[in-house]
């Protein structure tokens, strides 16, 4: 009887997967020998593999020979990583998988195409390194890159060259002197400061800081900042609790100690947004008998907590404190003047 050319449909041999290349079996054949305590055997490599026995034996061989993992046992009793070795092993270059390569894909064209695209010049070579690897997956297929869109909202200009000195300063430890022309008063200021960490905030980064000139932890917009040097003075470093503390305690990014908890109820139709949105790491909301939604939040300047609840209209009420309900309805009825005349 003539031998089946589709020796992998013997009885006992599981069919190719057609969805695991080579480069996929050798990353999850080394995931594999990495975690398990005890030998593997080829038939176990087999099924989780989806391939033939030779497919094994080669992939084993190739994991061993050209990438130089520490594979020891035999066909009989099973295979394993070198038990001295084995944990300090790790593939060369980056080995993902497809889907992690998409993954990685997907959070490359955010980061690309947030803050202005002013992040785009750094990360070219990252992308084309993910492209190179993601082409060794696609036999040649094309991957449609433009399928993954990011619609910046709000977003403010900055300028490429301030953005890497303060991620630098940050990074490094290292204090940092710029001019800042304050938002609010058009006022511009020369500051040292001693950096903290950058924050990405609805769309924009901030630089969270210790003032040198004021003695106090600031938060600058990084979109303000200019003429940026980065200096030899190394940085003081100021407690995470104290950080989260100042500038994490309160509503938003005007942070600062909470000062007061304001209470919102929104109607039924807003109650099926607001209940699955984040406004603060310490808020309170339950759900109301009339389908409506209750949010509690701490805050200390009410300025960004107002925008957000107004940006709701009809839909939203402030409660109390009342001090914080006048200001709304003072900005209400401002805002109705626009539209007397």
């Amino acid at each position: 009887m003539a031998r089946s050319r589709h020796v992998d449909t013997v009885v006992g041999r599981r069919p190719h997967n057609p969805g695991m290349d080579r480069y996929e079996r050798i990353l999850s054949l080394h995931r594999t020998l990495k975690t398990s305590r005890y030998p593997v055997t080829v038939a176990r490599l087999q099924d989780e593999l989806g391939c033939s026995r030779a497919t094994v034996y080669r992939d084993l061989a190739f994991l061993r020979d050209a990438l130089m993992a520490p594979i020891v046992g035999d066909g009989e009793a099973g295979f394993r990583y070198d038990a001295d070795e084995g944990d300090r092993f790790e593939l060369p270059g980056l080995w993902l998988s497809s889907d992690e390569l998409h993954a990685l894909l997907a959070a490359q064209q955010l980061l690309a195409r947030s803050g202005g695209g002013v992040l785009s010049n750094a990360l070219a070579p990252l992308q084309q390194r993910i492209e190179k690897l993601l082409d060794e997956h696609a036999s040649g297929r094309e991957w449609p890159v433009n399928r993954v869109r990011v619609i910046p909202h709000h977003s403010r200009r900055m300028d490429e060259q301030a953005f890497r000195f303060v991620c630098s300063a940050v990074l490094e430890r290292r204090q940092l002197s710029f001019e800042y022309r304050a938002r609010s008063t058009d006022e511009k200021t020369r500051r040292t400061v001693s950096p903290q960490r950058v924050t990405h905030y609805r769309g924009n980064w901030y630089l969270d800081a210790w003032d040198q000139g004021r003695e106090a932890l600031r938060s600058f917009s990084v979109d303000r900042i200019g003429s940026a040097r980065v200096l030899d003075a190394p940085a003081r470093d100021i407690d995470d609790t104290e950080l989260d503390r100042h500038l994490a305690g309160s509503y938003g990014i005007f942070s600062g100690e909470p000062k007061h908890w304001a209470t919102i109820r929104f109607n039924a139709r807003a109650a099926r947004w607001v209940a699955d949105e984040h406004w603060h790491s310490q808020q309170q909301g339950k759900h109301l008998p009339d389908g409506g939604y209750e949010l509690r939040v701490p805050y200390s300047s009410s300025r960004e907590l107002l925008m957000d609840v107004l940006h709701y209209g009809a839909d939203a009420t402030i409660v109390e404190p009342a001090s914080l309900r006048e200001q709304a309805r003072s900005l209400l009825e401002l805002a109705l003047t626009n539209y007397t005349h």
